[in-house]
């Protein structure tokens, strides 16, 4: 009689720790389930150059390869196979040689110059540019709101990319609020704060600077700063839960 209670009593111990552990591990499951707004990264079918130079096009996955072709700012480009993770560094951006087709000729070129996003039309608003996205992309976000006083209004323009790619929103940023060309995409690593000065700036511009923001070599905020006579406009860049946001603040004075 004592083995057997024993043995009711073991069984039953056994029971109650299954279902504790069970318990704890539907807990862990639903502690994990993923609630960033950011889509996954899947690899388009083409995507478009967004360095403001051109890409060059390769007859091999290496930078030091004969050189086919140079596709300029945003043209159409077709993935023909994409390597799939990052081999290597090119101006603080991680990426690879993907394998793409241009006019009629394979060959490779890097794809951290290249986005999914097509970039801005001349002269388009960044309204007319964020309904164009919208089409592709149902996660683009924008906004415009005026504020200020009556001698001192302001305007601020928000558009929010669904990526976590700083290039991609600060090669945007770049061709949409006219942030020079003179600016290179910054290197992630460097000081905690770095200010840049454009030497090719008008002699009417009295500020053309790009202000970047580290912390322990990676990019927190990138802000452009531009200031002339009665007009000036500062525009930046953060990453958020939704994806890259881009401000633009327009102050006439």
């Amino acid at each position: 009689m004592k083995t057997a209670a024993f043995s009711i009593l073991a069984l039953a111990g056994f029971t109650f720790l299954f279902s504790c552990k069970n318990d704890v591990k539907n807990t862990e499951e639903t502690q994990t389930v993923v609630t960033d707004t950011i889509p996954k990264e899947t690899t388009p079918e083409s995507m478009y150059v967004s360095a403001v130079s051109g890409l060059t096009l390769r007859a091999f996955p290496n930078l030091q390869s004969e050189k086919l072709a140079v596709m300029p700012l945003g043209t159409k480009v077709k993935i023909v196979k994409a390597e799939g993770k990052a081999t290597m560094n090119v101006g603080g951006i991680d990426g690879a040689m993907d394998e793409v087709e241009y006019n009629n000729k394979k060959g490779f070129a890097f794809n951290g110059f290249m986005s999914k996003f097509f970039p801005p039309t001349a002269n388009s608003s960044s309204k007319t540019y964020a309904e164009e996205l919208k089409k592709e992309f149902p996660n683009v976000t924008h906004s415009e709101v005026k504020g200020g006083t009556v001698s001192k209004p302001t305007l601020t323009e928000t558009l929010v990319l669904p990526t976590d790619k700083w290039h991609e929103a600060f090669f945007t940023a770049q061709q949409l609020f006219n942030i020079p060309k003179e600016f290179a995409f910054p290197n992630p690593k460097g000081s905690n704060s770095e200010t840049q000065q454009n030497g090719n700036k008008k002699k009417t511009d009295f500020l053309s600077e790009l202000q970047i923001s580290r912390n322990d070599n990676e990019l927190q905020k990138i802000v452009y700063n531009y200031k002339t006579e009665g007009f000036g406009y500062t525009v930046s860049i953060t990453k958020g839960s939704a994806g890259m946001k881009i401000e633009k603040v327009e102050v006439a004075d």
